[in-house]
């Protein structure tokens, strides 16, 4: 079989604040819509928006982070895949489709509070998750130091 890739990266903001239900097996899940919007012209010359819904969904600890610290108009990064559940409903008996975002990876780019900077991030990976603060510490190592500690010298280039 040939090699595919399911991969979804979204930045938006939270449309409203997130649903958060428990499984029959006790696992906690997360679901709200994230909006991400694209600016263009339309026929008279005129700039637009055009605003598109995502389902998206988070289970376990990345739940608990939603659930903790996403409201509505948190700005959000998330990467996950795509997929699409369908079911009869009960009382037309159609067939209904959903597609959604399950995430697996969650970056909080509003702050704790408002006009609070930086960033968080989360993980899941193997059904574990973390949450770390992405801001450097003060009066620590950044990229530049880090690259003016390192010498080279056109000896340790192999080509």
């Amino acid at each position: 079989m040939a090699k595919s890739v399911n991969k979804v990266i979204l930045l938006g903001n939270v449309g409203k604040d997130p649903e958060i239900r428990t499984t029959p097996g006790g696992t906690m899940v997360a679901s709200f819509g994230l909006a991400t919007s694209e600016r263009h012209k339309d026929a008279s010359g005129n700039w637009a928006d055009k605003t598109e819904w995502h389902n998206v969904v988070a289970f376990s600890k990345l739940a608990e982070i939603v659930r903790d610290y996403v409201k509505k108009g948190s700005k959000l990064y998330v990467e996950g895949r795509m997929v699409t559940r369908n079911w009869e409903d009960k009382d037309s008996k159609k067939k209904v489709y959903r597609t959604e975002v399950i995430i697996s990876d969650l970056s909080l780019l509003s702050g704790r509070e408002e006009g609070a900077g930086g960033y968080s991030k989360a993980t899941s990976s193997s059904g574990s998750a973390a949450s770390f603060d992405q801001r450097p510490a003060a009066g620590g190592e950044g990229p530049d130091d880090y690259s003016q500690q390192a010498e080279i010298s056109d000896d340790d280039i192999p080509f």
